[in-house]
C-alpha cells in the first residue's frame, strides 16, 4: 500500500520499519503509526494544527457535539460498502474511529500532516493504520482505495483520482452557508457566508448532496471555548473576548454539506 515519499518506490515492512529498494527507511512508532512526511514536504517545523487546537477539538468532538455529522458520514459510506478506505486529514481520529465502528469489515487508513494528532489517534485506535504524510503527495500506490472521506481537508483532485480505484467513491464534507455564523458575527461587522456552490472535481462525477443543519445549545462555557479554539477564527479573539463570548452561552448554528462523488 505505501510508497516511499522520497522516490515513490513501494515500501515493504521489515520488523519495526518500512523500507524501499533504495534503502530509504521509515520507523514504525511505538504507538503503531508511520511517519512518511520528509522534511522537504514540511511547510513548517511542526506542520498541521498545533497541540492547543488539537486538544480543543478532541475535547469538543468527544463530548458528542458533532455526533450527527459523524453518523451521517458513516451512514453514507456504509451505503457504498468500501473494502479499503482512507480518511484524509483525519486529525486525532474521531471520525475515523466512528467510521471503523460502523464499517467493521472495512480496512481503514488515517492520514494527517500533524504528528501530534496522529500519535494520539494511533494510540487510541490500534485497529486503524495511521500515518503522518502530506495530502498533496499521498504515500500510496495507484488504485489503493475504493473510498476516501475528506472532512475539510485540502487536497489535490489529481492525487485523489490516482489513489482511488475506478468506480471508487469520494465523500467530502464542507461548511454550509450558516456554519458557525454566530462566531463570525462576534468578530466581523459584515459577515460573509460560506459558498454552497457545487465543486466540480476533474475525473469525478457528482452523485448526491446532503445538507446537515442543527443548532448547538450549550450549558457549559468550557464547550464553547473548545469550539472557538478549534476553528481558524480563534485568532480573531483576545483571551478576554473568548471568555466573554463563551460565558454568554450562545446558541450556535452548524451547517455541513456532504457531497458524494464517484471516480470516472
Amino acid at each position: 500500500m505505501y510508497l516511499c515519499p522520497l522516490c515513490q518506490q513501494p515500501l515493504s515492512q521489515n520488523a519495526k520499519q518500512y523500507q524501499c529498494s533504495n534503502r530509504h527507511s521509515f520507523d514504525i512508532a511505538r504507538e503503531g503509526y508511520v511517519n512518511l512526511l520528509p522534511v522537504q514536504q514540511k511547510n513548517s517545523k511542526d506542520p498541521g494544527d498545533n497541540k492547543e487546537m488539537m486538544q480543543a477539538r478532541r475535547q469538543f468532538l468527544h463530548a458528542g457535539w458533532y455526533a450527527p455529522l459523524a453518523q451521517a458520514v458513516a451512514t453514507t459510506l456504509s451505503e457504498v460498502a468500501p473494502q479499503r478506505l482512507l480518511d484524509l486529514g483525519c486529525g486525532e481520529g474521531y471520525y475515523t474511529g466512528i467510521i471503523k465502528q460502523q464499517l467493521a469489515d472495512t480496512a481503514v487508513w488515517g492520514l494527517d500532516i500533524s504528528k501530534s494528532a496522529i500519535k494520539f489517534a494511533a494510540k487510541a485506535q490500534p485497529n486503524i493504520a495511521f500515518n503522518v504524510a502530506s495530502a498533496y503527495q499521498l504515500p500510496f500506490a495507484a488504485n489503493s482505495f475504493d473510498a476516501i472521506v475528506r472532512i475539510y481537508a485540502p487536497s489535490k483532485a489529481q492525487e485523489l483520482k490516482r489513489v482511488l480505484s475506478t468506480g471508487g467513491h469520494l465523500l467530502t464534507v464542507t461548511p454550509g452557508p450558516q456554519h458557525l455564523v454566530q462566531i463570525k458575527q462576534a468578530v466581523y461587522e459584515q459577515v460573509r457566508l460560506h459558498d454552497d456552490a457545487m465543486v466540480s472535481l476533474d475525473g469525478f462525477v457528482h452523485l448526491k448532496r446532503q445538507q446537515l443543519k442543527f443548532e448547538l445549545n450549550f450549558s457549559r462555557s468550557e464547550d464553547v471555548l473548545a469550539l472557538v479554539q478549534m476553528v481558524p477564527l480563534a485568532w480573531k479573539f483576545t483571551a478576554e473576548q473568548k471568555q466573554q463570548f463563551a460565558d454568554s452561552l450562545p446558541a450556535i448554528s452548524v451547517d455541513f454539506l456532504l457531497d458524494l462523488y464517484q471516480r470516472r
